[in-house]
């Protein structure tokens, strides 16, 4: 298929609100891409800044600007802009984050070559107080982003890019801000999409004070648990499982089963993986028992990844 300036084959979708000292950089970090094929779509949801202005300085015709007059918050945005989107594939950043300049190149051959529907990357995370560089550590096959959902959000949504029509089919859930890119996975693993993370680190994600993330972490911690336990319920494992702190003697009896039951339900998951997951039924700063818990998680993970491997 050929495409053209009318009919890019990925749209980049960035949503802006007040992110006057990153927006700029955001835009030119797409806009310098080594892959030229691309429209690049921001929405401005509303800002009170001088966003605005910064974005309607940019004049490259790959760009498409819009500007609500009042805020709708991020869920809409996000959702308003994948409405929007004319490529084949689409892919985020965020408006404070950075994009690598191979990123959609290596990303586009990345998903193309390993048949996913949605990949992410690995990243650098930036504290913009102290500078602080920190380099994420993620999973990167689909049966170890799978049982991964149950702990954590294990694709970081700026670095994403997924084809249209299942982006379009699952799109992000209103009441979920801050939250919404982890409701969103869980509710396309379980409408049995694939999934993969880059093994480069792909974009800059910055990490500040303004973020919904970073001031709303109550509100944001229990949209993760409610979805965690739907996540394990729908996979037949039942939530009185769910990964959480336990005595030794409750979690030995409670972490392995659910490690068995996770790797018969997702063949394929890593020892790596199963190492990590187990440890969120481990207390941390064990002192002179720390040497134990930590052979106790390589055993567990060991023998359920085997346990896992018999079964697919």
């Amino acid at each position: 298929m050929t495409h053209s300036a009318s009919n890019p084959l990925i749209s980049v979708l960035m949503p802006a609100f007040n992110v006057e000292d990153y927006v700029g950089p955001a835009i030119e970090s797409i806009l310098n891409q080594t892959y030229t094929n691309f429209e690049l779509i921001v929405l401005d949801d509303g800002s009170s800044d001088g966003t605005v202005g910064i974005i309607d300085a940019y004049s490259d015709p790959r760009l498409k600007k819009v500007f609500l007059p009042e805020n709708k918050g991020l869920v809409s945005a996000r959702n308003a802009l994948v409405g929007m989107a004319r490529g084949e594939f689409i892919a985020f950043l965020d408006s404070d984050d950075l994009a690598d300049p191979r990123r959609l190149e290596l990303q586009l051959q990345y998903l193309r070559s390993n048949h996913l529907d949605l990949c992410g990357t690995d990243h650098i995370v930036l504290h913009q107080k102290s500078g602080k560089l920190k380099f994420s550590k993620q999973r990167h096959s689909d049966a170890d982003i799978r049982a991964m959902i149950t702990v954590c959000s294990p694709l970081c949504n700026p670095s994403v890019m997924g084809r249209s029509e299942v982006l379009n089919l699952v799109p992000y859930l209103p009441g979920n801000d801050g939250a919404e890119d982890y409701v969103m996975w869980v509710n396309l693993a379980l409408a049995g999409c694939k999934f993969g993370n880059v093994p480069e680190n792909l974009i800059t994600y910055r990490v500040h004070d303004n973020q919904i993330s970073q001031v709303q972490n109550a509100k944001v911690n229990n949209i993760f648990d409610e979805r965690r336990k739907q996540y394990l319920n729908a996979l037949g494992i039942g939530d009185k499982f769910i990964p959480r702190r336990l005595p030794w003697n409750e979690r030995l009896n409670l972490a392995p089963r659910f490690l068995f039951k996770l790797n018969k339900k997702i063949p394929g998951i890593s020892v790596g993986a199963n190492y990590q997951i187990y440890s969120r039924y481990q207390f941390r700063g064990n002192g002179i028992w720390t040497p134990f818990t930590r052979l106790e998680r390589v055993i567990v993970a060991a023998v359920a990844s085997i346990c896992g491997m018999l079964t697919s």
